[in-house]
């Protein structure tokens, strides 16, 4: 089995999701559903059907709901374990706090659990993961990149062939950063243990390093934003 297959997953889900109430009053967002799957349970078959074993997901608000509906991760032929926020900790923090119960050898997935992406590219992910642990440069991350979504027409960083940059360069592309990618764990290594913290300013100090990478992927990807959104994907994929 390749070696990039055992690395472990992290499952972004502690967000308190303003924007889809009133859905998200009783239910923690990654739980709703499209095509009667939870999004949370649509990355969990993806990792499952590319070989990953084992998952942490993150959560805060209405928590145990989540537990509830995935337990150990059984029922997919994989493990799953949590790592609870008593108030959401931010992407950043989140993946600090749960860096002990991740345990990665040196790089592992994330992926924000309210993305829709019914064709995850796992193995090209996999892939990317397996040539930064042979790059003697020991690149810190690793973005799956999307073009601009309507809601987000000005997107988010700058691919330029194979590196991610925060400003404009020559010939490269400005696109939306997905929430999925790739990260070593030292990105973290100055964040203070249960802490909040924002996951861009570390990208960018990286960037600033010539430490990111990335690719563009133009299959589908929906950030599920609104009650609306949620409605016209399950209309969509019927």
């Amino acid at each position: 089995m390749n070696k990039s297959m055992l690395i472990p997953c992290f499952l972004l889900a502690a967000g308190r999701g303003e924007r889809m109430r009133p859905l998200t009053d009783d239910l923690p967002k990654p739980l709703l559903t499209i095509q009667n799957k939870s999004l949370l349970q649509w990355h969990i078959e993806a990792l499952a059907k590319a070989g990953i074993q084992n998952i942490v997901i993150n959560h805060a608000w209405l928590g145990k709901k989540i537990e509830k509906a995935l337990d150990d991760g059984s029922q997919f032929n994989l493990h799953i374990k949590y790592s609870p926020e008593e108030t959401a900790l931010e992407t950043a923090g989140g993946i600090r706090q749960a860096l002990p119960i991740l345990n990665p050898g040196d790089y592992f997935l994330v992926i924000n659990g309210d993305v829709f992406s019914p064709n995850l590219p796992i193995s090209q992910l996999l892939d990317a993961a397996t040539k930064m642990g042979l790059d003697s440069h020991q690149p810190l991350a690793h973005l799956l990149m999307v073009p601009n979504p309507v809601q987000h027409p000005e997107g988010d960083f700058y691919l330029q062939g194979s590196s991610v940059k925060n400003s404009a360069a020559p010939n490269a592309e400005k696109l939306t950063f997905s929430g999925i990618g790739i990260y070593h764990k030292d990105l973290f290594k100055g964040l203070e243990y249960g802490a909040p913290a924002k996951l861009a300013p570390l990208l960018q100090t990286a960037m600033e390093q010539n430490k990111v990478s990335g690719e563009k992927y133009i299959g589908p990807w929906h950030d599920v934003g609104t009650p609306q959104r949620l409605q016209e994907l399950n209309a969509a994929y019927e």
